[in-house]
């Protein structure tokens, strides 16, 4: 509900999800925005390139956008903005946001830090975007132009010392539960019950259930604040419950001499590592759990992090899970207790986009076009899940669905897909959506895919290909064969480095088939534990051009991660790079050879009612 002329007192009502008062100058946008990859936790700068913020700093200012996407390291993003003194004066989101929200609730209950945070109504958040550059004063659940008066809720953005109350009145809790909050299992545990409980009061569900394993994607060093976190549960006695992997983590523990980092950002980053294995992580260190054998199986109750991991798992897998923000994921391993919403509910698995894609020859289309639909489709779905119609007859692989889910995962926050005749909860179109349910149609244009193509290709034209990189997501042992395949018979360019980022798992299996040592004479660097997207200098030399990739991931977020130009295109074509240290500017063939369409999309019928 809003209050006032446009050109006076406006007073917008909302649901607070973390209590406090702030004021600032409003920065809006219409646009989702990923903190991890998009903001830098040092300076609060917005380095997303792709994002019509860029540029700006958040610091001190209140910032008002639909919601998150992408990486689940948003929450830790936001709670070292807090602990430096960058963040944002106050968050105001246009729908329930689970992962910026839980960074500030793990502020408040670990390090007595807040900021408010608030969801208007979309017809108040759609108004109050258009004050962009205002001054504004938010104070619980309230946004207003005019300073508010504390009359109801006492207390300020900071709490301090001081234990923020927790309500249970509203989901039912076990013994267990129970047994967590009255310290029965040690103090990190009944912290992570509380932090548990307080997501669950955001998500809006009644109770809790249990999970078969967690993967943990909070290991990544972004600065004191997600090192700090981590010692703080294991020196208060954290012990996992259940299975638990972890993601890559931010240096290669058994290759370091490949990276030279600094001494204190890899003492830093190894401390961080400890941390959780001491707290009994397995040390997996892979952005693709889905590849080890202890994958999830079709209906499994997990709890898994990173972006990419949590979209496979729900998508290809059959597995259950949310897209859980980095810190929730330990707190869950922690007491094996998760809230019983989202996705663990099938309800909440059925599709309201159809997506049908172009026509397109099968035979035709290399991989990079399952990255470049997946950022498509994520694109015109950000927080929706889509149903994919016309993939049935490209019969893609697991490496091509795996590149599809994390380009989709890049640009949007819902945790999973369907494709129709592919993945396992959509042999048909009326199985994937709710029954006799209203859904949006859209059809992705041929152009739709050359736009994709053209922003993810940002480098100057003409500029010299320096790195190629593979393996983000982590490459697996068969995209391991078909790079060695394609290098056999062939001589690197001297001026290129060539190098793959994958898990230790893999890279022990393609030792042993004799890979590792093929591609090395090739001239192939491999890199383990860590990824792309925690890779700098010097791994990255500073005197590095252009870089190739065949991640849409990659190619998304490496500008603002590196400062780099980027280059996108399919493994065969970064191949060509790598001998020839030049980028071929045509694009792919199958690309060429469509109907290039009008720009947009198309809307085939806006409101679909589809019943089997």
């Amino acid at each position: 509900m809003v209050t006032g002329d446009f050109d006076t007192t406006r007073v917008f009502q909302g649901t607070p999800y973390v209590n406090g008062k702030a004021s600032g100058k409003l920065i809006t946008s219409d646009l989702e925005l990923s903190f991890w990859g998009g903001v830098n936790p040092q300076t609060s700068e917005v380095i997303d390139q792709h994002h019509p913020l860029s540029g700006q700093h958040l610091q001190e200012a209140i910032l008002a956008i639909p919601g998150g996407r992408g990486s689940c390291t948003g929450s830790t993003i936001i709670l070292e903005l807090l602990l430096n003194g960058r963040a944002p004066a106050a968050l105001v989101f246009e729908r329930r946001e689970d992962i910026l929200t839980l960074g500030v609730i793990v502020a408040e209950e670990i390090f007595g830090m807040a900021i408010p945070v608030v969801t208007l109504d979309s017809i108040d958040f759609r108004d109050l975007i258009k004050f962009n550059g205002r001054d504004f004063h938010v104070l619980n659940g309230q946004v207003s132009t005019n300073n508010l008066l504390d009359t109801m809720v006492k207390g300020s953005s900071v709490v301090g010392i001081t234990e923020p109350g927790i309500s249970t009145d509203g989901i039912k809790l076990t013994d267990l539960d129970t047994a967590f909050l009255n310290n029965v299992y040690g103090d990190a545990a009944r912290a992570a019950m509380r932090i548990i409980l307080r997501h669950a009061e955001v998500l809006g569900v009644t109770e809790l259930m249990d999970v078969t394993q967690v993967h943990i994607d909070g290991c990544g060093y972004t600065g004191p604040g997600s090192l700090a976190f981590a010692e703080n549960l294991r020196d208060r006695g954290g012990k996992v419950r259940v299975p638990t992997s972890m993601n890559s983590i931010s240096v290669d523990k058994t290759l370091r001499r490949v990276q030279g980092i600094s001494e204190d950002f890899n003492n830093a980053a190894v401390r961080l590592a400890d941390a959780y294995t001491d707290m009994g992580a397995q040390p997996t260190f892979t952005c693709a759990p889905y590849q080890l054998d202890s994958a999830p199986k079709y209906g499994d109750q997990i709890a898994w992090a990173e972006s990419n991991a949590v979209v496979y798992a729900n998508s290809v897998l059959g597995a259950r899970t949310m897209k859980y923000p980095d810190f929730l994921d330990i707190a869950i391993a922690l007491t094996g207790r998760a809230p019983k919403g989202g996705p663990h509910v099938q309800i909440n698995r059925l599709a309201s986009v159809i997506v049908e894609i172009p026509k397109i020859s099968p035979e035709e289309v290399d991989d990079s076009f399952y990255p470049l639909l997946g950022y498509q489709v994520g694109t015109l779905s950000t927080s929706e899940i889509p149903v994919v119609i016309g993939v049935e007859s490209f019969a893609p692989t697991q490496d091509d669905l795996k590149a599809f889910g994390a380009a989709f995962a890049t640009v949007s926050s819902a945790p999973m897909f369907h494709m129709v005749g592919v993945t396992p909860e959509a042999p048909s179109l009326e199985a994937a959506i709710v029954k006799g349910s209203t859904v949006r149609s859209i059809r992705v244009q041929h152009g739709d895919l050359i736009r994709c193509w053209g922003s993810l290709n940002s480098a100057p034209r003409g500029q010299p290909v320096d790195l190629v990189s593979l393996g983000n997501p982590h490459f697996s042992l068969s995209e391991i064969e078909t790079l060695a395949e394609l290098c056999r018979g062939r001589t690197k360019d001297s001026r290129v480095a060539v190098m793959i980022t994958c898990g230790r798992a893999t890279y022990a299996s393609a030792c042993r088939a004799g890979l590792v040592t093929e591609l090395e004479i090739f001239g192939v660097q491999f890199i383990t534990d860590t990824c792309w997207c925690m890779i700098t200098e010097p791994t990255i030399p500073q005197t590095t051009n252009a870089i190739m990739t065949n991640s849409g991931k990659y190619a998304h977020y490496g500008p603002g991660l590196t400062g780099k130009s980027f280059y996108f295109g399919g493994l065969v074509r970064c191949v060509e790079a790598a001998c020839g240290g030049n980028y071929a500017e045509s694009r792919p063939h199958w690309m060429k050879s469509g109907p290039c369409e009008g720009a947009g999309h198309e809307m085939m019928s806006t409101d679909s009612n589809l019943s089997p």
